[in-house]
């Protein structure tokens, strides 16, 4: 009788490495020369998942987003994490811009993770648990082939393997 295999994909961040790439930002934020006497700032709502970045004007709303994606990127962190909004103008004069931090995956995501997955014609069986996709079959290198072609194609969020038995 052969043993049935099975993984978890799944979207999640490693919220202190997060939390220590946003301090870093706000670290070099305050100490580079280009914005100094500027209103350019980061913040994180932990208990929202939002990035809040302000900036004198457009070009620095860049640079500030800029530092944040190198910090994130030395950190390990994937930038598609982030989904970020269109920039707003403040009354003051000033720009703001957000960004959510996707945690789970979405209902559409995972649809269109399980349409991936059949369309590859492997015994494999997708189901979707909430914010996750278990995956399960009988053979191994059927669950590595659906993680390679996963991990291959851009869904927009991070994925990751995880439970794999």
């Amino acid at each position: 009788m052969a043993q049935e295999h099975s993984m978890d994909l799944v979207s999640k961040v490693n919220l202190q490495e997060f939390r220590n790439a946003i301090q870093l930002a706000q670290k070099e934020i305050g100490t580079r020369f280009d914005f100094r006497n500027s209103s350019a700032s980061v913040t994180f709502e932990e208990a929202l998942l939002n990035v809040k970045v302000t900036a004198d004007h457009q070009a620095q709303i860049k640079s500030v987003i800029d530092v944040i994606e190198t910090k994130l990127a030395k950190r390990g962190v994937s930038l598609t994490a982030l989904a970020w909004k269109a920039p707003e103008l403040l009354p003051a004069g000033g720009v703001k811009q957000q960004a959510v931090l996707q945690q789970g995956l979405s209902s559409e995501k995972a649809k269109e993770i399980v349409r991936v997955i059949k369309s590859l014609g492997l015994k494999v069986q997708p189901r979707i648990d909430g914010d996750t996709v278990r995956v399960s079959g009988k053979q191994v290198d059927d669950l590595r082939m659906v993680i390679q072609t996963v991990k291959s194609k851009d869904f927009g969020v991070p994925i990751q393997a995880e439970n794999y038995r």
